[in-house]
């Protein structure tokens, strides 16, 4: 069983951090939508918004991608923490997925390098903010720091 840490003091930054990244991938997928709006859906062409590579599929992904990720940073409940660790790791594996087919006809998303490396760091700081939102009662958040600092532990901590 993981043991993320309950009710961490920088819980607001964390959430706040997650809802920047959702406000930019939003505004990226609407801005690369109205720049793609009459081409086809997995165009090639190099239509560029906010320094990424996009098309009109992209875009359009990224904006539900971005209001979600907006609605979990805004909610006071565990939603937030299980979207974004689900939006790191989605994330990643499309950027790693994208990355292995860059030069190639299966580039469905047009993404460019720039595109792999802002994904993949977006997915790294969503996994991040992930691992330390997590929203629980005062008694489990007592008790995993009694977990974390118990006398036995301790010991094994100063050798």
């Amino acid at each position: 069983m993981p043991h993320f840490p309950i009710n961490h003091p920088a819980r607001p930054f964390y959430r706040a951090l997650s809802g920047l990244i959702g406000l930019y991938i939003l505004v990226f997928g609407v801005w690369g939508t109205v720049l793609t709006l009459g081409d086809p859906l997995f165009a090639r062409n190099g239509n560029w918004a906010l320094g990424l590579r996009t098309n009109l599929a992209f875009s359009l992904v990224s904006v539900v991608f971005g209001a979600v990720l907006i609605i979990g940073a805004s909610r006071r409940g565990n939603l937030g923490h299980y979207m974004n660790l689900t939006a790191g790791v989605v994330f990643l594996t499309t950027s790693i997925l994208m990355m292995s087919v860059l030069q190639t006809p299966a580039n469905f998303l047009n993404f460019s390098m720039s595109t792999v490396v802002v994904s993949m760091l977006f997915g790294l700081v969503l996994l991040g903010t992930g691992l330390y939102d997590k929203v629980g009662p005062p008694e489990h958040a007592e008790a995993e720091r009694n977990r974390r600092y118990h006398p036995v532990a301790e010991i094994h901590r100063r050798r």
